[in-house]
């Protein structure tokens, strides 16, 4: 397979986050952050100045750009692809407009099961989000190697919620109204959804994607029975899937799953085959070492408002967060994405903080 054939690229120069992500002895706690290619920068908003946001994600040259701008900054351990989870929809056939002021919308949402139909029965992403592959293989080579670049994906459940809901929500029970009146056609939409992510998936593994990460950003609107229905078998399957046909190629590229504000998700999510579990900042470091037993990684999990600490305070945060977590098998993030209004000197001072803590830390074991 053509696309398989690695696209000389340059050698990787800081694997802590891959090592972190495996399981492996790191030196520091590797760091990045949710969103970090965003509002927050003034050189994002001046690039995106009256561009649409879905004409940005479809330019490469415009999302490798946007995910490099937080790397000439920070010394952050990863990168990740600027683009967007919605373009799954899109690549199905549904519309999605960026709204400013009211976020991503679906001008023609699902209303009942009937339309289903309009949604494309096969979906070639290699033509439909080839633009995503293009942006990765290029950003890998402009990134020249200085730190991995993460794929990633909405999950089904996830993207679901948005199709029928329309746009964001408070109470969601458009999309939790199916679930009760019409399970098997969920069941049916989330099988869909799941086939074209494992596709979309493997297809930036071969543009070049070092790490893949599944946002299942809607996780907390559902109890713990809906999840274990709804959720968690459809990403247990993208990610054992995925792992089986990389390893066809030989391949072995971490996987990440972040379910938000799932507590109750945490001991099984930690065996559904992702070598990370991402955590909100709702969630005790230590509860979640217990509940996932040391068989994964972890990821997370500050408040982003501690963001908006001095200086010190966040130094403080962080060392409380590291004792809470430990120094590996542990990826310092957010609980959840940047805030446009953030100043950049404050994630300055999280990621120095970071380093700095986890390597006393090491020395003193």
């Amino acid at each position: 397979n053509e696309s398989n054939i690695p696209k000389d690229f340059p050698q990787l120069k800081n694997d802590t986050f891959l090592r972190a992500a495996r399981g492996e002895q790191t030196q520091h706690v590797p760091v990045w952050c949710m969103r970090q290619a965003g509002r927050y920068l003034p050189e994002f908003r001046e690039f995106r100045a009256g561009k649409d946001f879905f004409d940005t994600c479809r330019s490469p040259e415009a999302c490798c750009e946007l995910t490099l701008q937080p790397l000439r900054r920070f010394d952050f351990d990863a990168s990740i692809i600027f683009s967007d989870i919605l373009v799954v929809p899109q690549a199905m056939g549904m519309e999605v407009q960026m709204v400013p002021g009211k976020g991503p919308t679906f001008p023609d949402p699902l209303k009942d099961p009937e339309d289903l139909q309009r949604l494309k029965t096969k979906v070639d992403v290699q033509k439909e989000l080839d633009y995503v592959f293009k942006a990765i293989t290029l950003t890998r080579h402009k990134i020249e190697g200085k730190v991995p670049l993460i794929g990633f994906t909405g999950a089904p459940w996830t993207l679901m919620s948005y199709m029928i809901e329309g746009s964001g929500s408070k109470t969601f029970s458009k999309v939790k109204s199916w679930l009760y009146r019409y399970p098997e056609v969920s069941h049916m939409l989330l099988k869909r959804l799941t086939d074209v992510i494992v596709d979309y998936l493997l297809g930036q593994v071969a543009a070049g994607a070092q790490a893949l990460q599944v946002f299942e950003s809607h996780a907390g609107i559902l109890g713990p029975v809906e999840f274990k229905a709804f959720c968690l078998p459809y990403l247990r399957d993208i990610a054992r899937r995925v792992k089986d046909q990389l390893k066809e190629t030989g391949q072995d590229v971490p996987m990440i799953v972040f379910a938000k504000d799932a507590h109750y998700g945490l001991e099984d999510l930690s065996q559904s085959y992702y070598d990370v579990v991402s955590l909100d900042w709702t969630i005790d470091p230590r509860l979640a070492r217990e509940q996932t037993g040391g068989k994964v990684s972890l990821q997370g999990n500050m408040d982003p408002c501690a963001l908006y600490a001095p200086k010190e305070r966040i130094s403080e945060i962080v060392k409380t967060m590291l004792e809470g977590f430990g120094t590996q098998r542990y990826i310092a993030n957010l609980g959840h994405g940047m805030y446009p209004d953030m100043d950049p000197e404050s994630v300055a001072a999280f990621v120095e903080a970071v380093h700095k803590h986890s390597r006393q830390m090491n020395k003193q074991q």
